[in-house]
């Protein structure tokens, strides 16, 4: 009895030491993303296409935030309106 105690108070704690050196690991490693990206992701029509040259509405999203893609690529969300709203989340202050 007194064996099976010990090694459940020793497996709570090697799961606790784990859990917080995890913690600490992802929030070491968290990758930071700019929020314009996410809000153009939802201005997009996600027809994933290609059209634009880029492999689906999430590139081309990263590509006009971090490459300064033109805004206008994007065919099936009738050019011009999709990119006067991209435009607009540019000229925010990210």
């Amino acid at each position: 009895m007194q064996v099976f105690v010990y090694s459940f108070i020793l497996l709570g704690a090697m799961g606790f030491i784990a859990g917080w050196g995890l913690s600490l690991a992802a929030k070491k490693f968290e990758v930071k993303e700019d929020p314009r990206t996410e809000k153009i992701i939802d201005v997009l029509p996600g027809a994933n296409c290609g059209m634009c040259g880029h492999p689906g509405c999430s590139a081309y999203a990263h590509a006009v935030v971090e490459k300064g893609e033109s805004y206008d690529l994007c065919v099936p969300g009738k050019k011009n309106k999709v990119a006067e709203k991209i435009k607009k989340i540019m000229e925010e202050k990210s």
